[in-house]
């Protein structure tokens, strides 16, 4: 199945409970970001997946918590063809809600970025 450059389909989604649990689990890379914290694994699947995590503790209001996944899905949206064969869990931290629009899309860009060079470092050193 191919995968279209710029969509969202379900596939480039985590959806089941047990997929964030083995990425909780055996998260082989980790990208701070300033309020924002990416954990990833390999996954088999030929394409990257995302999930996120934005706690009511950290974001207060739902319209905010929903804001700040728009941007998190469209981000990896205009990314995917990028990023190495992964599964993301992006988690919000404290402080994410001082960040403005432009300051997330910024640090999102360097946390994709980051991740595709550790994920190319790592199996640059298995291979």
């Amino acid at each position: 199945m191919r995968v279209s450059r710029q969509g969202f389909p379900r596939q480039l989604r985590l959806l089941t409970a047990g997929d964030y649990r083995r990425v909780f689990d055996q998260a082989a890379f980790k990208v701070h970001g300033k309020g924002l914290l990416a954990l990833a694994c390999n996954n088999d699947l030929g394409h990257p997946r995302v999930g996120l995590v934005f706690s009511k503790k950290n974001v207060r209001r739902a319209v905010d918590r929903n804001h700040l996944k728009r941007l998190v899905r469209e981000s990896f949206r205009l990314q995917q063809h990028r990023l190495p064969a992964v599964d993301i869990v992006v988690l919000s931290r404290r402080g994410v809600r001082e960040l403005d629009s432009d300051t997330l899309h910024r640090q999102l860009y360097g946390m994709w970025r980051r991740l595709e060079k550790d994920v190319r470092k790592q199996s640059a050193n298995t291979t």
